[in-house]
């Protein structure tokens, strides 16, 4: 994936962006709203992670998920 610099704030382009997902993780479905490229504080130093934000129907907020635990949902 590149990284689209005009998006700001760490926001990365992904194919998945606007389209229905699911996180294998948690079995959330929703739209995938953000990818963003983030510093996580450990005991090491700061770790550079990519964080997915999936939006359920059921409700407003984002939930945060591994870029790679959400996979497509089949359109029909």
């Amino acid at each position: 994936m590149k990284k689209t610099a005009g998006l700001g704030l760490g926001h990365e382009d992904h194919p998945l962006l606007g389209r229905r997902v699911r996180d294998a993780a948690s079995g959330t479905e929703g739209e995938l709203m953000a990818v963003v490229l983030e510093a996580v504080s450990t005991h090491t130093g700061p770790r550079w992670t990519r964080r997915a934000d999936i939006r359920p129907e059921t409700c407003g907020r984002d939930l945060p998920t591994a870029v790679s635990n959400i996979e497509p949902l089949e359109t029909s």
